[in-house]
């Protein structure tokens, strides 16, 4: 990865300080997002049962800056086309509850006490699907930016999910502990090595559990990797009695752009050319098999299906 891809990527959420400056410019003029209510979806996928956990969402004025490599017009156009607002952008996030086999997995977390004020919604929304953060037997972190890892504790430093295993890509526990990697690393993405330290430091050594990418994390339950967006991303499938869902975690942020413009580049890949093709090797296979799929980012119920559409892709949610 060069110097250039890091300093796009640098700034994707390093610290709530750095995620709230670079995507939570709520300006008056553009509002503030409209949060779902409920905030949870629930499907099954065989005998697993699937939960979306909507953690809130930020809005982001579109700039040059938030596609690399499409100029603003064109953007804007393809924003226009799906009748969506040319000015801005709503980020949402969105953690999963997996519960199989009397077990209970979060996928990523959001960001708990530590983010904007649009952020934190996670707790209420489990508790609103019937599941409270005791209850989590084990956390799975796709990847190390800050709003997928910031959840794991408070702001005061109590753990958020008390009796939770936390299960990491071994790659990605990899690179941002490396001193070579971030001392070689460019001012801007500091932030987020000094970040992911600081969160993997809390974790107790017999909570955390590394796993390499393509293991098997619990019955019907499989990582897979997914580089590109960051070093060592993992995205997740769930199998039971002949049904699928897959979690793509980043592999794509704002479907409305990125999956249905699958060669553009968003600010926070920090290997684009890797991510692209990460992209579009998960979603052909997700159309061919009409998976049922969900991601970070995705607008809620963040479940549904991909279609092709033109050269990408469309996200068709679950009714």
């Amino acid at each position: 990865m060069d110097r250039r891809l890091f300093l796009g990527a640098g700034i994707a959420g390093a610290t709530s300080l750095t995620f709230t400056s670079v995507l939570s410019q709520n300006s008056p003029d553009l509002g503030v997002p409209t949060l779902p209510a409920p905030g949870f979806r629930k499907t099954m996928v065989g005998d697993i049962e699937v939960i979306a956990l909507n953690d809130g969402a930020l809005r982001r004025p579109l700039g040059d800056e938030f596609v690399r490599n499409a100029p603003l017009e064109q953007v804007k156009a393809l924003l226009s086309s799906q009748n969506l607002p040319t000015a801005y952008v709503d980020i949402p996030f969105t953690p999963y509850l997996i519960v199989a086999g009397g077990q209970r997995f979060l996928i990523d977390t959001g960001f708990a006490d530590n983010g904007p004020a649009t952020t934190g919604r996670l707790r209420a929304n489990m508790a609103a699907a019937g599941h409270k953060p005791e209850d989590i037997d084990h956390v799975i972190l796709s990847h190390f930016h800050g709003d997928h890892i910031n959840g794991l504790f408070a702001k005061d430093g109590s753990a958020v999910f008390p009796k939770a295993k936390v299960h990491v890509p071994a790659p990605e526990f990899a690179y941002w502990t490396d001193d070579a990697k971030m001392n070689a690393a460019p001012p801007a993405l500091k932030g987020n090595f000094e970040n992911a330290r600081r969160v993997m430091g809390k974790i107790a050594a017999d909570k955390l559990v590394r796993f390499e990418p393509g293991a098997e994390l619990a019955p019907g339950i499989r990582s897979l990797a997914a580089f590109g967006h960051t070093p060592g991303m993992s995205v997740f499938s769930v199998n039971s009695k002949g049904q699928s869902f897959m979690y793509v975690a980043d592999v794509t942020n704002v479907p409305s752009l990125f999956a249905r413009s699958p060669d553009w580049a968003v600010t926070f890949d920090m290997d684009a050319d890797m991510a692209r093709a990460t992209r579009r090797r998960l979603f052909d296979q997700l159309v061919k098999d009409k998976t049922l799929m969900g991601g970070f980012h995705f607008p809620f119920p963040a479940l549904g299906t991909l279609e092709i559409a033109g050269n990408g892709y469309q996200f068709k949610p679950l009714a």
